[in-house]
């Protein structure tokens, strides 16, 4: 004998279950129309200007050689903060504080690794900016965005394949707080903070294993946008090392006030310009003589 009971039991299990698999079916179906852009990704470089020291041009060097559009204004900050750092000091450069980078000094890292949800594009950079979220659920801009280094991302994805696999990401990133800038010479973005981000992801037409990010500037501290295509190579090691870094870790810059010092290996504060002013100890007695 049957109980009812037991049916109306087997009938919801096997309800569930059913349900389970169709929405599994259903995201699976989902997820295929995204590319894969799985391994780890490399900074490519113009060659002679290799190295770990961040550009956001790649294809010059830092500082002048990038020549960003600045306007006045701006080209006196940039000038300021080399030849603040040519007589020992940090200038324009908020990162020596340990200060995250944020956008886009973020986008310049070595490696990458890109990991794709419906919802949401991850981008892993490691570092002081561990992480970049690109929203692609559909999402309006909020009314009030909590301003970041790294800013606010949404993103579309868009122009599908011959396999309807989608080949075009798309992002606008803005929401910012600084202080930041492009890279260690202290190529400044506006004080404002109102940069806007536009990005456009893709793979290379003729090599899958090259990924562009062409990166669009708009920001006050520009006479005009100010457009570069970063590249990046996938590492064909399937079990690639990741680096870790650490701005805290061995960084011996000490900032007091408007003052940057030096912390010396025997655990002293030191100088880092010719007739440099100690910090303020008024908080300190005296030693004892």
């Amino acid at each position: 004998m049957v109980y009812r009971g037991s049916t109306d039991a087997l009938a919801a299990a096997l309800t569930i279950a059913l349900t389970a698999t169709l929405l599994a079916t259903a995201r699976a179906a989902d997820e295929a129309k995204y590319p894969s852009w799985k391994g780890q990704w490399n900074a490519i470089v113009a060659a002679g200007l290799e190295g770990r020291q961040f550009k956001f041009d790649p294809t010059k060097s830092r500082g002048l050689a990038q020549e960003a559009p600045l306007t006045s204004e701006y080209q006196k900050v940039l000038a300021d903060s080399m030849a603040e750092q040519a007589n020992g000091g940090l200038g324009n450069y908020p990162t020596a504080r340990c200060l995250p980078g944020g956008m886009p000094r973020m986008m310049a890292t070595q490696a990458q690794e890109y990991i794709i949800t419906p919802e949401t594009t991850y981008i892993l950079l490691g570092g002081e900016d561990p992480l970049r979220r690109i929203y692609t659920d559909g999402r309006d801009w909020p009314k009030e965005i909590d301003p970041t280094y790294q800013g606010y991302s949404i993103g579309e994805w868009s122009q599908p394949d011959a396999q309807g696999r989608y080949t075009l990401l798309s992002v606008e990133t803005r929401g910012f707080k600084g202080p930041r800038a492009y890279d260690s010479s202290g190529l400044p973005l506006a004080f404002d903070n109102q940069s806007v981000f536009k990005e456009r992801f893709h793979l290379d037409k003729d090599n899958p294993n090259i990924l562009h990010d062409e990166i669009t500037v708009y920001d006050h501290a520009l006479t005009r946008p100010w457009s570069v295509d970063k590249t990046f190579r996938r590492n064909p090691n399937p079990r690639p090392k990741w680096n870790e870094g650490s701005c805290v870790e061995g960084n011996n810059q000490v900032v007091i006030g408007k003052e940057n010092y030096f912390f010396s290996a025997d655990g002293n504060l030191m100088p880092t310009r010719k007739d440099q002013p100690p910090p303020d100890l008024k908080y300190f007695k005296p030693a004892q003589r």
